[in-house]
Formats: C-alpha cells, structure tokens, sequence
C-alpha cells in the first residue's frame, strides 16, 4: 500500500493500493498467460471476457508503474496468478465516482524492486493490521476486515452505497 499525495483530488493522503484506470491498449495488450477460467468467471458476471482481460492487464500495468513490481517478468505479464476479490462502486454523491474491480496475487510471484514513481507515497509491504491502522477509506477497510477475518472471496461481492449507507450483494 501507499499513500495518496496531497495533490491528488480524490482521497488524497489515504492509503491505498495501487491502481487507476484502464488504458485503450489493456484491451489488446499481450499476456504471457490469461486469467484462470474460474477467475474469468467471477469478472464476467458484470463484462464481457474482453472486457475482463482488460481490467486484468490494468491491474497488472498499473501495479508495475506506481511500484516497479511486474506481475510476472520482462517477457509480459502472468494473469493466471490474479485472483478477483471485489468489485465498488463509489457513492453517487461523491464528485469523483470509479467503478473499481480489485485483483491480488502472492508477492512471490512479482518481479522487480518495490519503487514508485510518485503517485504513492510511503510505499511499503504491510501487515494487515498495521494497515487497519492508518487512514483509509470504507472500502479498503472492508477488504482488509474480511482478510484479517480469514474470510475469501469466491464471491466477488459488490461494495456500493444506497441512501449513503453500504451495501455489500
């Protein structure tokens, strides 16, 4: 996790992890390997599998631009070691709204050394209650509880708001 810079619009000085948006070439981006069936499964309950590969591969080239991590090594990106936990919504009354998908994988199978570009801030590998402990939002909350928890997530549920309170479905 890292946190946001002060210039950032949205959640600045949060901890988060990192991320951002799908690039155009995600759509047609090469792989050393896809995502595993049951993984594409879960993302394709809400897009199609093209769609799915997409945020995959944004995950794994966001990953690797604000941490120097690659999913993988030099010769392209690993899908098949991406699991999908979440997706969220953020609340309609927000002025900056993401519709998030978030993916994880083991940190034994990143290469490269963990640097940012400076996008996020105090960059670091941390354990799950040190990171319950610093400031960050509702929905990185509910993920790490559900970690500390022991809990999976096979289900993939959707975090998202109705009437200003969260609705997990």
């Amino acid at each position: 996790m890292g946190r946001r810079a002060a210039r950032h619009r949205f959640v600045p000085h949060h901890y988060v992890f990192p991320g951002g948006r799908l690039d155009a070439s995600d759509l047609n981006s090469q792989v050393r390997s896809r995502l595993r069936p049951e993984v594409e499964k879960r993302v394709c309950r809400h897009c199609t599998p093209a769609m799915a590969h997409a945020l995959a591969v944004a995950a794994a080239r966001e990953t690797y631009e604000e941490t120097g991590l690659a999913l993988g090594d030099a010769s392209g990106f690993e899908l098949d070691r991406l699991d999908y936990w979440l997706r969220a919504i953020t609340p309609s009354s927000s002025p900056i709204r993401f519709h998030a998908r978030f993916f994880a994988a083991e940190a034994r199978h990143f290469s490269g050394t963990l640097q940012g570009n400076g996008e996020l801030l105090d960059l670091d590998w941390r354990p799950v209650a040190e990171c319950l402990k610093l400031p960050i939002v509702d929905v990185t909350e509910f993920l790490l509880r559900r970690l500390a928890a022991g809990q999976g997530f096979d289900d993939a549920p959707l975090f998202s708001f109705r009437n200003g309170r969260v609705l997990v479905r």
